[in-house]
């Protein structure tokens, strides 16, 4: 696919550069693609030559807008994907480039992209978490950082291989150039994208929905509605979301609803009796999940070493601090599973038991 400037701007189109053939990156990617727009992927090298080979493979058949009954695929001729960012660059220049890693290599992949930088168009994050954003700044500058957050359920087969397992969709803040066009060719793309007026509430948001039961999953090895069912678990459940909204409040960002996510809800939920809110944290602990462990459970047993909790406990937990708001259990849970982590513990010092954790907290 030959991506040429003048053809990029002559006929409407936008030239996105995409960080990844992972989840985020092939489900936006290939939605682009497959509507028209200019892709470019940069992924490792040994999953470019597959790629290359094959195409992407799509399941959207949930995404009832599509209508169709059976896997998409992107054929290689639609798109273009290489092994590094210098190559890619070649390709350019880029309208906008989509990042969406985990927190934890958020800033390895800024030390690949400062060389570049003066070529680098702006990012669309898309990253979990509330510092990432800031981080691309210190590198490219505010003026090439646009806040988004997705909300949809992707699942990962593969190299460029997902599924469309629970159709929400993706959130832009306004305020650059960009983001009235990105969320036009977005809902082109069926990406159900929503403009949003604050970026840091639309973040913080989505970070509150991230945090329910997924460092207490990894730690106790069990899952979400296993946790849940327990009362003395799930009232340190609470505790924990409580301390996010303060620490939220404290600092003027508001809950806002993201798209197909009613967060609001949610948060008004940690106000009830706990038997009334349990059926309503319930649901959202487990959406879009089916019988997946949650993310830092993923992590934690991949044995990387690395856990995104101290991006999203961690910053509720740094953010109190600035604004002198307590946050024990946030803390406490960010300490363990880090330790954990690190196998500064046993794997199984925790696992299955309930009771040790919650002694635990308390004594910190």
């Amino acid at each position: 696919m030959a991506l040429s400037e003048s053809a990029s701007h002559l006929n409407g189109k936008l030239k996105v550069l995409v960080f990844g053939a992972g989840a985020i990156g092939t489900y936006f990617g290939g939605s682009l693609a497959l509507a028209g727009q200019q892709v470019v992927f940069v992924e490792r090298p040994k999953a470019v030559e597959e790629l290359r080979q094959r195409g992407l493979r799509l399941d959207l058949t949930l995404d009832t807008q599509r209508q169709t009954k059976t896997s998409s695929r992107v054929d290689p001729a639609s798109f273009v994907i290489v092994s590094t960012l210098e190559d890619a660059l070649r390709y350019g220049p880029f309208d906008v480039a989509l990042f969406a890693l985990k927190s934890f290599d958020t800033i390895p992949a800024l030390e690949g992209i400062k060389p570049f930088a003066n070529k680098m168009p702006p990012i669309l994050c898309l990253s979990n978490g509330v510092s990432n954003e800031s981080a691309i700044a210190d590198v490219l500058g505010k003026d090439k950082v646009i806040y988004g957050t997705v909300t949809t359920a992707i699942g990962r087969r593969g190299a460029g291989d997902i599924v469309l397992e629970r159709l929400r969709g993706v959130g832009i803040a306004k305020g650059h150039p960009l983001s009235e066009k990105l969320n036009k060719t977005f809902n082109a793309a069926y990406l159900n994208s929503e403009l949003f007026d604050d970026a840091n509430s639309m973040k913080w948001s989505k970070m509150l929905t991230n945090l329910i039961a997924n460092p207490t999953s990894a730690i106790l090895d069990m899952t979400a509605g296993e946790v849940f069912a327990n009362r003395d678990l799930y009232k340190l459940e609470i505790e924990m979301l409580r301390e996010c909204l303060a620490v939220m409040d404290a600092q003027g960002f508001k809950v806002v609803n993201l798209p197909g996510t009613p967060v609001r809800a949610l948060a008004f939920a940690t106000k009830l009796p706990l038997w009334l809110s349990k059926p309503l944290l319930g649901r959202a602990a487990g959406a879009g999940r089916g019988s997946k462990m949650p993310s830092f459970h993923i992590d934690l047993h991949s044995g990387r070493g690395k856990s995104e909790v101290e991006y999203l406990h961690g910053e509720v937990v740094r953010a109190g601090k600035r604004c002198n708001v307590p946050t024990p259990v946030n803390k406490a849970l960010t300490e363990i599973l880090m330790a954990l982590t690190k196998k500064e513990i046993p794997l199984d010092e925790f696992a299955r038991k309930p009771e040790k954790l919650l002694a635990k907290i308390q004594t910190n």
